[in-house]
């Protein structure tokens, strides 16, 4: 046994253990890998990628390798659930494709698809990837097949930042000014903002976990994250819609081409829009019919997911298209020809969604737990049978959960579950009462050796919580959470339990990724960026302090700002009910918004022509000065 005061010799990945191989060679006797037909329409239409593998940023760091994940092509080891390794295969497949004439994808350029429809005088975009670099690189890849066509106008399908971040890699702020279109359900801009911002740091950090940022590619590291290999970390920006889709029916065209939209809020997205292309006969699907189960709540964090909702949208989109519709495609994965095909495969996801709300909703009205009902609930084996209802990326364990917590939020009606000690503090009992760290280890190698990882991970995080310095611990709960890793279908599972060993062993990764860009932070209301100040506000150290500033705007009304009782509140207009204000400054919004952002100081205001103030300007440094500052790479696997 590993004492206290030694380290793991080896803090390189390990091999699979028998008891893992033995689980994963299970799964190919189970399915029907000599199934080729995912592989023939993955690589369907195929027109050719770009000579250049990695694709770099202004700085030349390379923000995505088109080549990283060439070792796929192997057969899969012992360290991969073969399921998983055969999705990450298809998925890594990267290039220009024809989804019929005059629509194309571009594939593996990203965690996302970039769509582009050929209209009379250029190209429509849609989804235009995460980062600009990559946006740039498919739209090259396109026009070096297609021609140089102008882009005639965007669309967002949807609030997340795979399908906008690269905007500015396909259009410029000044193209959209002068009167290019950018289309998106409504709602979209007030959901991408607050999802970046608010909860930004905290879902950034575990992102890093999601998607494997900092794991090498490779059978033992990161091999994909099922939705798309992994997320490109190059420059994330966003440019406001000028049209807003309002309702299912409306029907815009841009350059030539026909859309026909979906309304679907509160799906994949809580903004969210289906289209339909009535002269390709062709139906895009955004996110809410892809080639896995997806997530009703994502592991980085995010609101819960409605499946019921979802399940009703897709029968929706099977009543106004199915009939008129050769192909579907979405904004991940490759597309589904055929319209019978097509048919059988939204309703098989809708079956699923609809399956996983209305057991799990019987079972906790029958007094099951979140947990009880994850080990319980079996699909159906119609439903099993088809690959795209795999937990590639969502799971039936992780999501059956999300649905018990959206009834009934995270009480599982114990009360013994009502006020437990926090993560350390119990830690510490448990050890204690297990007979202290060494026993607990002692214990916990023998259930190791029994392949028994699932107790290990689970029992040996209370001693690397009571201990975080116990080398052995962190060893041991590494080696259990790696084997996990290599047992998972689901690609964020891995990805967590292989990042989790991976900080364990040599500390802590962080995250690459940008929480909130300047564009994201430009985009925000007034009444949003005051929102997202007050969340800063560290309330024990601010509960004495009393504050109000009002601002004057020149170009709208003015905004009153106070502080006290530990809570910054804001009205805007008039209000007979606000307090005096400490100090009255009267300035343009974009000169408050730059003292808002930390972009100014407070002290630059002093002389300034296009600001007068009346009173303590002081008042606003010291209400700045009660704002803390988010960690973005708070602890996970250790206190």
């Amino acid at each position: 046994m590993l004492r206290n005061d030694q380290t793991s010799r080896n803090t390189e990945p390990k091999p699979a253990e028998p008891v893992i191989a033995r689980a994963n060679q299970a799964v190919r006797e189970r399915f029907p890998f000599d199934d080729t037909q995912d592989l023939e329409d993955a690589r369907r239409g195929f027109m050719g990628t770009a000579r250049e593998s990695v694709i770099s940023g202004a700085d030349g760091r390379a923000v995505w390798d088109l080549g990283a994940y060439g070792f796929l092509d192997q057969d899969c080891p012992d360290t991969a659930h073969p399921s998983l390794w055969r999705q990450s295969r298809l998925v890594s497949d990267h290039g220009l494709f024809e989804v019929v004439e005059g629509i194309y994808q571009v594939r593996g350029f990203d965690l996302s698809n970039m769509t582009l429809v050929e209209g009379e005088r250029g190209v429509f975009v849609i989804d235009p990837l995460i980062s600009a670099e990559t946006a740039a690189a498919a739209l090259a890849l396109y026009r070096s097949h297609r021609g140089d066509r102008p882009v005639t106008g965007v669309l967002y399908t949807h609030s997340h930042a795979d399908h906008f971040g690269g905007v500015k890699g396909v259009v410029s702020a000044e193209e959209v000014a002068a009167g290019l279109p950018v289309i998106a359900p409504e709602g979209f801009l007030a959901h991408a903002v607050s999802e970046n911002v608010y909860a930004g740091t905290a879902m950034a950090r575990r992102a890093a976990y999601m998607y494997g940022a900092a794991l090498p590619k490779g059978p033992r590291g990161q091999i994909g994250a099922g939705l798309g290999q992994t997320t490109s970390t190059g420059s994330v920006g966003l440019i406001p819609p000028t049209l807003d889709i309002t309702r299912t029916g409306q029907t815009e065209t841009v350059d030539g081409i026909r859309m026909v939209f979906q309304l679907t809020p509160g799906t994949e997205a809580p903004a969210e829009l289906n289209i339909h292309f009535p002269d390709h006969a062709a139906l895009c699907m955004a996110e809410n019919a892809t080639h896995n189960l997806h997530n009703l709540l994502t592991l980085r964090g995010a609101e819960v997911r409605d499946p019921r909702t979802w399940a009703r949208y897709l029968t929706e989109a099977i009543e106004l298209f199915a009939d008129s519709s050769d192909v579907a495609f979405a904004s991940h994965h490759w597309p589904v020809w055929g319209r019978e095909r097509a048919l059988t495969f939204l309703s098989v996801q809708r079956d699923l969604y609809a399956y996983l709300h209305d057991q799990t909703v019987r079972m906790l009205n029958q007094g099951l737990t979140p947990l009880e009902i994850a080990e319980r609930i079996e699909m159906p084996p119609a439903l099993e049978r088809a690959w795209h209802t795999h937990g590639y990326y969502g799971s039936v364990s992780h999501n059956t959960k999300a649905v018990y917590q959206r009834y009934l939020g995270w009480f599982d009606g114990n009360p013994a579950h009502l006020w437990e000690h926090p993560p350390t503090e119990a830690a510490r009992r448990y050890v204690e009462f297990m007979g202290g760290a060494e026993e607990v280890l002692r214990r916990a190698h023998r259930s190791y050796e029994a392949g028994d990882f699932r107790w290990v991970a689970q029992v040996v995080n209370h001693v690397v919580f009571a201990e975080p310095d116990n080398a052995a611990a962190r060893a041991l709960q590494a080696d259990a959470l790696e084997q996990l890793g290599y047992g998972s279908e689901n690609g964020p599972w891995r990805n967590f339990y292989l990042t989790g060993a991976l900080e364990l062993r040599e500390g802590p990764v962080g995250t690459p990724t940008v929480t909130s860009s300047s564009d994201f932070l430009g985009a925000l209301t007034l009444d949003q960026l005051c929102d997202a100040l007050a969340i800063r506000v560290d309330g024990p150290r601010s509960w004495d302090a009393d504050i109000t500033v009002r601002w004057n705007l020149k170009d709208g009304p003015p905004l009153t700002l106070r502080l006290r009782n530990g809570v910054l509140t804001h009205v805007t207009g008039r209000s007979p009910a606000a307090a005096e204000p400490d100090v009255d400054i009267t300035l343009d919004e974009a000169v408050l918004r730059a003292v808002l952002l930390g972009v100014t100081g407070p002290d630059e205001l002093t002389g300034r022509a296009d600001v007068q103030v009346a009173g303590d300007l002081n008042k606003v440094t010291e209400l700045l000065g009660h704002l803390g500052a988010p960690d973005p790479d708070f602890a996970i696997v250790t206190p």
